[in-house]
This record gives C-alpha cells, sequence and structure tokens, in this order.
C-alpha cells in the first residue's frame, strides 16, 4: 500500500509530510489526503516511487 511505503521514507529520512508531497507529487496535501483515504491514479503511485527510489539512491551515494 502506498502509504505505508511513504510513511516508512518519512520516517527514514526525517521529511515532513508536505514537503514529501511538494517534491514527490506537486501537491503539498498529497500524504494528508492519502491518509484521509485517498487512492492515487496508478500513474501517480508509480511517479512517487519512482521519486522515493531516486531519492534513496541519492542519499545512499553521498
Amino acid at each position: 500500500m502506498l502509504i505505508r511505503r511513504i510513511e516508512r521514507f518519512l520516517r527514514e529520512f526525517d521529511m515532513p509530510a508536505t514537503k514529501f508531497g511538494r517534491l514527490a507529487a506537486h501537491d503539498p496535501r498529497f500524504v494528508l489526503d492519502l491518509r484521509n483515504g485517498r487512492m492515487p491514479r496508478s500513474g501517480t503511485e508509480r511517479r512517487v516511487d519512482g521519486f522515493m527510489q531516486t531519492w534513496r539512491e541519492a542519499q545512499n551515494a553521498s
């Protein structure tokens, strides 16, 4: 489930939900909306997963 992966990511990188939403989905309310039951489209889910993967790779490289 996407929200669980996002919540784990937020804890791992100590990132505020609004910052994540702005960077990953161009929507600062994205995570809050997911917490409230919003179901993202499959393309949005793939883009957000890609963002998290790219962020992890960049953090691991430094």
